[in-house]
């Protein structure tokens, strides 16, 4: 039967009766997706403790994430066309256990040369395991259960990133920095001596190897390494004020060019870009790349404010945030349900929605917001998030052939990770020239001559005067301009935050473009 039209969703296929065996299988795939995706946020509440731990300088250590962010985005692309070559089973089972001997060095390293090296290992290595459990899901299971699997991928997918930095600040809490990899192991072990002895979803295609396109290869990882790079320390170096960054930027532009000359006139291309014919799979993919930015996005915004401006250690960011993970797991099963009764793009304008009254209403903010101000917007966002992840992959993924969704998922996932790629390097940006402009107007106000200014200094020397003595003066000044500083940079959240509301708005024009899904009449003859 075929399924290459788009918007058809057989409601029953022969040969994918649904066994234990394949359901163990498949959330053995999930489970290790869970780990690879886990482990890009699970060192973000915890970096300062990795940075003393291993002696690293303040701008080594956005290395221990950046370098698995680089090795994960070439791999995941890739692991498209090694699912073929190699199989699902060998595939997934090199990685799981590649991914889990990656973690005993990354919690083992001396230095922070050793961390970057292990961490680009268990980025690429992990990156593997990310679309094969995508496309399992529509190997193994009949399109008529699509949406409460997506249901259980979508949770994982965004679940994931969301309670990395909750996870990690437990951890490191409780034990200690090097736990956040330790706890990799035992389930790691499992997932790997799982897909090893029940994974049977597909053969391999060995002849594909002999038509490797390694300069293909060479392009993309040149590519995609170099725009990561670009991304992610751009805003640190000042963009293309940056000799660095130029060059960077260079070989983004060159090596694209040519690792798309490749995919397109090589008869077994790296990757397959073929899919991206299907209009929903395309419309999907810039869906779910905004997604990206504002799952990636807000991930990062929300611990960044609990400890720049309140001061929050890890455990009290990992309390905070945890409201959206919560009610992730409560909305999974409903929009799984929902999806399969009613017009799924109806949940994908209506999580988009979610989104943009989510950021909107955090444009308020104010140094002193914390859990309580905090709770409806994460809570709404954590909503959104599988009101809209679940009915864009089933949109996008369920509607091409099995033959194209090893390739086309792991394009899908390439979209949501440069999403947040290029999500985080706007935010850097702006918070970064926001702050600059708001510190500007706000000195403007506190000058010699004003009032408040004169009085507000008046009040804090007297209160430094019996610690401090001559020095209180000093003192009262250096604590205004921290204040100004604390100040000008919540205004930065704050215009950051509208922006992203306007970024989800606009994407709510996108979702008309989505092909309604209808039933296959063979399929429903049958």
């Amino acid at each position: 039967m075929s399924d290459t039209t788009a918007g058809a969703i057989p409601l029953d296929e022969p040969g994918r009766e649904v066994t234990p065996r394949k359901l163990i299988a498949f959330f053995a795939l999930v489970f290790g997706m869970f780990m690879a995706i886990l482990d890009i946020q699970i060192v973000s509440s915890s970096l300062s403790e990795i940075q003393a731990g291993l002696s690293a300088a303040p701008d080594e250590i956005s290395w221990v994430q950046t370098s698995y962010l680089i090795a994960e985005v070439v791999m995941i692309p890739l692991s498209g066309f090694l699912a073929r070559a190699l199989s699902t089973r060998i595939l997934f089972t090199l990685s799981a256990l590649g991914f889990t001997l990656a973690s005993v060095l990354c919690a083992t390293s001396t230095t922070i040369g050793e961390m970057i090296v292990y961490r680009a290992i268990q980025g690429f290595v992990g990156g593997g395991m990310i679309p094969t459990a995508f496309a399992a899901a529509y190997t193994i299971f009949p399109r008529r259960m699509m949406a409460p699997i997506m249901a259980v991928v979508g949770l994982t997918v965004t679940l994931a990133p969301t309670i990395g930095p909750t996870v990690g600040g437990y951890l490191t809490s409780a034990f200690s920095w090097h736990w956040l990899f330790l706890i990799n192991v035992v389930p790691g072990i499992a997932a790997t001596v799982l897909a090893w002895t029940l994974v049977d979803f597909d053969e391999p295609e060995f002849d594909l190897l002999k038509r490797f396109d390694v300069w293909g290869l060479v392009a993309m990882a040149i590519c995609l390494g170099s725009l990561q790079y670009f991304l992610e320390e751009g805003t640190r170096d000042d963009w293309f004020d940056s000799g660095l960054i130029t060059f960077l930027f260079s070989l983004t532009v060159i090596f694209g060019v040519i690792f798309f000359w490749r995919t397109l006139t090589q008869p077994v291309p790296v990757v397959d870009l073929s899919a991206f014919k299907n209009r929903n799979f395309a419309v999907g993919c810039t869906l779910t790349f905004i997604i990206g930015i504002g799952l990636y996005g807000l991930t990062y915004l929300y611990p960044l404010f609990l400890a720049r401006v309140r001061g929050y250690n890890s455990l009290q960011i990992g309390e905070t945030v945890f409201v959206t993970g919560a009610l992730m797991f409560i909305s999974a099963p409903l929009i799984g349900t929902l999806s399969r009764k009613y017009d799924p793009r109806i949940f994908i304008a209506l999580g988009l929605v979610g989104f943009v009254v989510s950021t909107f209403e955090l444009t308020p903010i104010t140094s002193q917001w914390s859990f309580s101000e905090l709770f409806f917007p994460q809570a709404l966002r954590g909503m959104a998030l599988m009101f809209c992840m679940v009915p864009i992959n089933m949109l996008a993924l369920g509607t091409l052939s099995p033959l194209q969704v090893k390739n086309a998922s792991g394009l899908f996932n390439l979209m949501r990770n440069l999403g947040g790629a290029v999500g985080l390097a706007i935010i850097n940006t702006v918070l970064t020239t926001r702050t600059d402009v708001h510190m500007f107007q706000l000195k403007e106000r506190i000058t010699w001559g004003r009032p408040i200014a004169e009085e507000t200094l008046q009040g804090m020397t007297q209160a430094f005067s019996s610690a401090l003595g001559s020095d209180a003066q000093q003192a009262a000044l250096k604590k205004i301009l921290g204040l100004v500083q604390r100040e000008a940079m919540v205004l930065a959240f704050s215009d950051i935050f509208l922006m992203l509301a306007v970024f989800f708005l606009i994407a709510i024009f996108f979702v008309p473009l989505l092909e309604r899904p209808r039933m296959d009449a063979s399929a429903a003859a049958h």
